[in-house]
């Protein structure tokens, strides 16, 4: 710039001034909502460790930002990338105003810090360039509704790149120079105001609520006493709901991979945080009033038709998890009585009386054991098998239990089941019936705790979740191994089959798959007894067969059916039998197998591939 004169160096302090004020102004909105927000119930920073693992992974190093777009990824990355190089420039910047260097261009140091910036503005330019084309031009559909002050603020961007790398070209004391200084210098100060007012707020907020965000994939926070039903007013918002709500960078990822949305659905897990960022920032609700959350700014038929399958929060790049809040929502509504579903008050009727989800008498349990001459688990056994709802009752969970019962009894493995069982309360769980949630959980672990079972095996990965997770707020939870990864482990005692290697399409169970992180087990069991392919979206961006959340007992009436889509895309493969490792997939796929084709497909679960290769062994397929 050169020596400043008077004049210049207070017009800049009154700039900066005024910048800073109107940033306070907007961003005190959020401080102010924060600091009067409801305290996390049992939440903890500690253990601190995996959290700075996970910040400089996510963070620094963009991690989950390049992973699931690695194009447009790459771009985000370079500008965040870019805020960081330019920290001390723009310090230096500011300083140059008021006539003192904060880093020194004679030194070599120096020198090749503001070359090595030159380099990285020019890739910032490129990089904001490409996003603006992206947004405005190409404009994918999960992006939204096209935001004018997002491109204002990529001009900006762009302009302070291109006057930067302009200042190695102009002399610093001419004309030229000092009009090239104070527009960059204008940019900065109209672009830090316009951070908190826009998306842009996750540059300040998103690096905390990474940090902050609770451990585990889809963790529902438990509750604090008896007064508190979940998210049903302004004061039951919490200081994270608040944190995380205000970070969201609006970019769609999760409204690109939810099941509800892909198929016409009203739930957009993007709109459900937005919805919950505007009901803070509304003054007639807001933290700490008694307006309901559910109703103009977020819509209840949208928080149930979530089938909790978690791609949402698995896409997130700022830390975002969308399943504590919608379950938050559906707690707030069931727990006071506000939700009124046919089906739902159905299921939890049948959960209720019946202790299983689908309704039967509990007496069909125990003809189903007799009948398939399962043993009573007695303690001697290695595995106590947990039926569950679907393996105790649905016809095709059944037929998975007799499959794995005969793959055990050749392997040489010994199990029982439980005299009596009762749901594990996933359902109930998912859709926010806390009181029935316990009530089942404290039964079963009455039941557990006389057994005393060594080791718990299960075909459900949502037994699994429930019970290793989830069971904890009613005291107790037990370490579930679902069938898939014991299967991994005794392959090699299995025969490799009679050499007709027929074709497999592994559908990756959602609460298998992203809750469990199980998804090379099954894989490695289905290569030993047919050839795997892979449907377009698999392994940790598999898309939902629609059941989760209790989505398999409610109606699903709007748009086309999850399992329907689903199942259209794993008939597409080519392959002749689709392998499951779940049932409640298997159910939904048997029902939308048949409406997608009319050639014959397999639908088998990956135990019953394995038990059709025993000698002497017959499994039917369901077709």
């Amino acid at each position: 710039m050169g020596r400043p004169h008077l004049v210049e160096t207070i017009l800049l302090a009154a700039s900066i001034l005024v910048s800073l004020t109107l940033f306070w102004r907007r961003f005190a909105v959020f401080v102010t909502a924060f600091r009067e927000a409801k305290k996390d119930p049992g939440y903890s920073l500690q253990p601190v460790w995996p959290r700075v693992r996970g910040f400089f992974w996510e963070v620094l190093c963009q991690g989950l930002v390049i992973r699931e777009r690695p194009l447009p990824g790459l771009a985000h990355a370079f500008v965040f990338w870019g805020f960081i190089a330019f920290g001390l420039i723009t310090l230096n910047h500011i300083g140059e105003g008021f006539g003192f260097d904060v880093v020194s261009r004679d030194s070599w140091l120096g020198a090749a810090y503001f070359v090595f910036v030159y380099l990285f503005a020019a890739v910032v330019a490129v990089s904001i360039a490409g996003l603006f084309v992206r947004r405005f031009l190409v404009r994918p559909p999960w992006l939204g509704k096209v935001s004018y002050e997002s491109g204002f603020i990529a001009v900006l961007i762009f302009v302070l790149m291109v006057t930067y790398i302009a200042s190695f070209s102009i002399a610093p004391g001419t004309v030229a120079g000092k009009a090239n200084w104070w527009v960059h210098t204008a940019s900065l100060l109209v672009f830090l105001p316009l951070i908190p007012k826009t998306k842009h707020m996750h540059l300040v907020l998103s690096p905390f609520a990474i940090f902050a965000k609770r451990p585990g994939f889809s963790d529902i926070p438990s509750l604090a006493g008896d007064e508190d039903f979940g998210l049903d007013t302004g004061k039951d918002v919490t200081r994270l709901d608040t944190l995380q709500a205000f970070s969201c960078v609006e970019c769609g990822r999760c409204t690109e991979h939810c099941p509800a949305a892909n198929t016409g659905k009203i739930l957009n897990p993007k709109e459900i945080v937005l919805g919950l960022r505007a009901y803070i920032k509304d003054p007639e609700a807001g933290i700490g009033s008694d307006v309901p959350l559910l109703g103009p700014h977020i819509s209840e038929k949208a928080a149930f038709q979530c089938t909790t399958c978690g791609a949402c929060e698995y896409q997130c790049p700022v830390g975002i998890q969308h399943l504590p809040i919608i379950i938050g929502l559906r707690r707030g509504a069931v727990n006071t009585g506000k939700w009124e579903d046919e089906y739902g008050t159905k299921l939890f009727l049948n959960m209720e009386r019946n202790g299983n989800s689908l309704g039967f008498a509990s007496n069909e349990r125990q003809k189903f054991i007799d009948k398939a001459g399962l043993p009573l688990y007695d303690g001697t056994q290695e595995y106590c098998l947990w039926l569950g709802c679907m393996g105790a009752y649905d016809p095709q969970g059944r037929a998975i239990i007799e499959s794995l019962a005969q793959v055990l009894r050749y392997a040489g493995i010994t199990f029982g089941v439980l005299r009596k069982e009762r749901c594990n309360g996933d359902p109930a769980r998912r859709l926010g019936n806390d009181l029935l949630f316990t009530q089942l959980a404290e039964q079963n672990i009455e039941t557990l705790n006389s057994a005393a079972p060594a080791k718990l095996l299960s075909i459900c990965p949502h037994c699994v979740r429930t019970m290793s997770t989830d069971w904890k707020e009613a005291g107790k939870t037990f370490k579930v191994e679902h069938h898939t990864e014991l299967l991994a482990r005794i392959r090699h005692l299995l025969p490799e089959g009679n050499g007709n290697r027929e074709t497999v399409v592994y559908h990756d169970p959602c609460y298998l798959g992203r809750y469990q992180g199980v998804y090379q087990e099954p894989r490695g069991t289905i290569e030993r007894f047919a050839e795997l392919v892979e449907a377009p979206r698999h392994r940790e961006r598999s898309f939902c067969c629609g059941a989760g959340g209790g989505q398999m007992f409610l109606g699903e009436e709007e748009g086309r059916r999850v399992n329907v889509t689903r199942a259209e895309e794993l008939v597409k493969t080519g392959a002749g039998t689709v392998g499951t490792a779940c049932p409640f997939c298997q159910t939904m796929f048997r029902d939308a197998l048949a409406q997608v084709t009319d050639k014959p497909v397999k639908l088998m679960d990956v135990v019953q591939i394995v038990a059709a290769s025993l000698p002497g062994e017959t499994v039917t397929p369901l077709q």
